[in-house]
């Protein structure tokens, strides 16, 4: 597997598309789309792009403080959730970080680039990806790494860890002087959010951050917008190791209508909670498929390869019929059986389910 193979994500659809381009299951976007008032946002304030953004990213800050009842001094802009891994990964000079398996591929192409020693736990297909949060203590106080890096929820298998377990391993850090860096980036999607987020502790630990992506929620990958939640110290030299420019000013304005558009939210929630097991009970329905339970708004799947080939041939069989669908196998602690689909909308998930029976049958 070649390195560039080994960080590919989903939502390639520059290349060639078909007549009608592409249908892209492969990326994990809202699927209700831009909303009319970020949409407004960005129109209105087309012209100030002759103006630098706010360096200092106030008028923003103040909303994500407000929107998500954290202090403005703990937080930090970044061009989309992933640029924050690597300037906390730099700034915070870690040696070494523990990520369970698998999970996003970004946190250790970061830990790479910082030049950090990188542990791997191990998060088991025999137990649906459920993480062992005794194990893991057991494991963080034995390897005794400076960080580790926990998904909720977990991308590609949708686990979530309960706020509790989540502070049991940050108490338990504490004593091996680790960091606990928490990836929320899909957290909006549940509308019970509380029992996960644990945003609202970093007043109370100073080794735990937390961050978020503002641009999956908000079906606006392009701009490029997250934040972090971190103690004053680390928040200033996250400050301190990034382009002051690093957020751009129509993003700076879509986050702040994007926060203050809560019917789009409540909406949001509420279709992606009903479409999420639709999707999954008519992806079982086609039979040879191990469904994981989803918890936002994709879904892991295990093909039976006998039926379904391996997820590099059955991308390639959606691909011909127009659909992008996420190959797994390069996912450490995955395999050529697993495929990952976003939840989209009703008529849409309905073509996935038509296209896929058309492509099954080896």
């Amino acid at each position: 597997m070649t390195v560039n193979n080994r960080f590919q994500h989903g939502g390639d659809v520059y290349g060639a598309a078909p007549e009608g381009g592409w249908r892209d299951f492969s990326a994990n976007i809202n699927p209700l789309g831009l909303s009319s008032r970020v949409r407004e946002a960005i129109a209105s304030h087309l012209d100030d792009v002759i103006h630098y953004p706010d360096p200092a990213g106030a008028a923003l800050k103040s909303a994500v403080a407000s929107h998500y009842e954290v202090p403005q001094k703990m937080i930090t802009l970044g061009n989309g959730a992933a640029e924050l891994f690597y300037v906390l990964f730099h700034m915070a000079a870690l040696k070494s970080v523990m990520i369970p398996m698998p999970s996003f591929s970004e946190y250790e192409r970061a830990a790479l680039a910082a030049g950090m020693k990188i542990d791997t736990f191990a998060m088991s297909a025999d137990n649906d990806f459920e993480p062992d949060i005794d194990g893991l203590i057991k494991a963080l106080s034995r390897d005794k790494v400076s960080a580790i890096i926990l998904g909720n929820p977990n991308n590609p298998t949708g686990n979530l860890i309960a706020k509790d377990d989540i502070e049991k391993i940050v108490i338990s850090s504490r004593e091996n002087n680790s960091l606990v860096i928490v990836d929320e980036s899909f957290i909006d999607f549940r509308g019970d959010s509380e029992k996960y987020s644990v945003g609202g502790l970093v007043e109370k630990y100073d080794n735990l951050v937390v961050i978020h992506s503002l641009t999956k929620f908000y079906a606006m990958p392009g701009l490029r917008l997250g934040f972090a939640i971190a103690p004053v110290g680390i928040a200033q030299a996250m400050e301190r190791g990034k382009d002051p420019w690093n957020v751009n000013l129509l993003a700076h304005h879509a986050g702040i209508a994007a926060l203050a558009d809560a019917p789009y939210q409540e909406a949001t929630r509420l279709f992606v909670s009903e479409e999420k097991d639709a999707l999954a009970e008519r992806l079982r329905a086609l039979g040879g498929m191990t469904v994981y339970p989803p918890t936002v708004n994709f879904i892991l799947v295990k093909l039976d390869r006998k039926k379904w080939g391996t997820s590099i041939e059955l991308k390639e069989k959606m691909r011909e019929r127009g659909f992008l669908i996420r190959d797994c196998s390069n996912y450490i602690g995955l395999s050529d059986s697993f495929i990952r689909v976003a939840v989209k909308s009703r008529a849409e998930n309905d073509e996935l389910v038509e296209a896929l029976s058309a492509a099954g049958g080896m």
